[in-house]
């Protein structure tokens, strides 16, 4: 937009919806970034009529303005993966409105903290499409049709997010579910907000604001949110292998009980020497279940840990054991390295090297299918490891290898294309590297982990 509020270009200029020649002087993100050189706006769309996030940057200086760039964010996907995991989400602005939610119903309506609150209903026009915002009322329905009883209020949990003001209010049902509830949805929903606003937010900004006390903000927050997204797509791993985990962890507890049962019995007929073979067995289990649980809390923990020396070995046998009831429940031949390779030890941080080594064991999963080859290959050079996974899958095409480590990119139907980048993230802030290496049968992604000297 130039500096008058007209759109000159937009990316659907070809489009029968173009912006081009749409004039938005009126929106309150164009006015503010044409002062102050930033601003963001949650609002309806004037031509497509959909809701969202528009995050506005000055061109040309504050005494010598061009115009306007400004970017759209939508979060139906967002929404429609929130609908999947609960039915009862919505998040509020900081005057109460409701911005996104589960029930599109919802949209636009004053939650409870909104309500009484003085508004200005041109505003309310121009920004929602609506004059007056009705409050928003949600009871809780059992049956269907006309046997439908409505049942007392649901509980409100709150968590504040980015950006400032924004709150994400989770409805968990008081019953005797609500402990899996209040789990299942702030992994699903919690950090998938968070996760998909916080990138967007450090990507744009720290590509426009330059001056030097703005970039030392800007740096400090993309510290934090890269943290934050670290751990989101840690927890976001944990619970698409829960199941497995469950399974590796149901096992173990299962024989003892049968091992205890027999050895009891053993004891009461006199055969001492059996029934100490068995209790031999149940304190190997347990060590077992000590070994998968210890290997949850670690990958979960929030902090990472401090860099500290630590072999190869270590970093792939923490991956394939939350993953090895996946590998063996899809049947895949996987080929490992050698003693002596994975017996090589890097100063890094055990955990980080750990998840992204997750993350490419589930993208390789994920390709090969039933019945399919994984290949974990360690090559040492003069100053760095190189960490390689490769599998039989399809393959990855030339327009997609341009888009691999690019923000929401992704082929997967339920995937937030946030993985790679983040894996390679993590490498980078290690100070090695992600790196896609095309193979003509085979795709292969490797790890580049500098050696200490």
């Amino acid at each position: 937009m130039d500096k008058d509020g007209l759109t000159l270009a937009a990316s659907n200029w070809n489009q029968p919806t173009s912006f081009v020649g749409s004039n938005y002087a009126f929106r309150f993100y164009f006015r503010q970034a044409l002062n102050a050189g930033t601003s963001t706006e949650f609002a309806l769309g004037t031509v497509s009529r959909k809701p969202g996030m528009y995050i506005a940057n000055r061109a040309g200086s504050a005494t010598n303005p061009l115009g306007v760039v400004a970017v759209k964010i939508e979060f139906d996907a967002l929404e429609a993966s929130w609908r999947k995991a609960t039915d009862g989400v919505y998040v509020t602005d900081a005057s109460g409105v409701v911005l996104l939610a589960t029930d599109a119903g919802w949209r636009f309506r004053l939650a409870r903290e909104g309500v009484g609150r003085k508004r200005d209903a041109v505003q309310d026009e121009q920004r929602f499409g609506l004059a007056r915002l009705e409050p928003l009322a949600i009871m809780r329905a059992r049956g269907e049709g006309e046997r439908a009883i409505i049942e007392a209020p649901l509980f409100d949990t709150l968590q504040p997010i980015s950006p400032g003001g924004w709150t994400l209010h989770l409805l968990v049902d008081p019953g005797p579910r609500a402990a899996a509830a209040i789990a299942s949805g702030r992994l699903a929903v919690a950090l998938a907000l968070a996760s998909t606003i916080a990138l967007a937010f450090a990507l744009f900004f720290v590509r426009r604001r330059r001056q030097a006390l703005q970039e030392e903000m800007i740096a400090q927050r993309t510290r934090t949110l890269r943290d934050q997204l670290s751990q989101a797509n840690r927890l976001a791993t944990l619970g698409q292998i829960s199941a497995g985990v469950g399974h590796e962890i149901g096992q173990p507890v299962a024989a003892m009980r049968v091992f205890a049962e027999n050895g009891e019995k053993l004891i009461e007929r006199g055969r001492a020497e059996e029934a100490s073979a068995n209790f031999r067995e149940i304190i190997g289990l347990a060590d077992r279940l000590g070994l998968i649980t210890g290997e949850l809390r670690r990958f979960s923990r929030r902090q990472p840990g401090a860099r500290r020396l630590v072999r190869i070995g270590e970093i792939v046998d923490g991956a394939l054991l939350l993953l090895r009831d996946r590998i063996v429940s899809m049947d895949v031949a996987l080929q490992m390295p050698s003693v002596d390779d994975l017996d090589i030890a890097v100063t890094a941080e055990h955990v980080r090297l750990e998840q992204v080594l997750v993350n490419l064991l589930q993208n390789a999963l994920d390709a090969v299918g039933e019945a399919g080859a994984i290949t974990i290959e360690v090559v040492r050079n003069e100053d760095e490891i190189r960490l390689r996974l490769c599998d039989s899958g399809p393959g990855i095409g030339p327009d997609e290898v341009a888009q691999l480590f690019q923000p929401f990119a992704t082929t997967k139907p339920d995937g937030l294309g946030l993985g790679l980048v983040i894996s390679r993230d993590i490498m980078r802030d290690l100070g090695g590297d992600l790196v896609f290496e095309p193979h003509e049968m085979r795709t292969c992604f490797t790890m580049i982990i500098p050696l200490t000297k």
